[in-house]
């Protein structure tokens, strides 16, 4: 993918991802969503279990799978249809993306200017403190503009 089309990719990602980032609608119930909706529904484990194709002790392991985050995608997913429910998968970013790329892209241009400038410095060629923000902000935004995956190289 080329940065152009990875900067178009962020921004729709963000905007679709921004009114989850902020929601607790889908934050999971304490014993599952399997066991919410299903005791909601007034279904019993058996009855799932007949919607599911499995033995009724299958069901409360299904829903303890769950509830301690060991459960498969595939097993929420029949599930979620067994409940004539539509499995929802998503990764939401803490953050835009926008923003942590930009956030690495500055680290990365520090981390590049301190080691210039450390040598700079021994040459005694030092640099002004708005010189260095500026060129701070402009390696930064080179960085975004090729924003690649040697963004993501090196330290943390």
């Amino acid at each position: 993918m080329r940065p152009e089309e990875r900067a178009t990719a962020r921004r729709i990602l963000d905007n679709r991802l921004n009114l989850l980032r902020e929601s607790e609608a889908l934050a999971c119930p304490p014993r599952g969503w399997i066991r919410a909706i299903r005791e909601a529904l007034g279904m019993t484990t058996s009855q799932l279990a007949g919607r599911l194709g499995v033995v009724q002790s299958r069901v409360p392991a299904l829903e303890q799978s769950e509830a301690k985050k060991t459960v498969t995608l595939a097993s929420l997913e029949k599930a979620a249809n067994a409940l004539d429910c539509r499995l929802v998968y998503a990764l939401v970013p803490r953050r835009p993306l926008e923003d942590l790329v930009e956030e690495r892209a500055r680290h990365k241009a520090k981390q590049w200017l301190e080691s210039t400038s450390h040598s700079m410095a021994l040459e005694a060629q030092s640099v002004a403190d708005a010189d260095e923000e500026e060129q701070l902000k402009r390696l930064t935004r080179q960085l975004i503009e090729k924003a690649g995956s040697e963004l993501w190289d090196g330290d943390e």
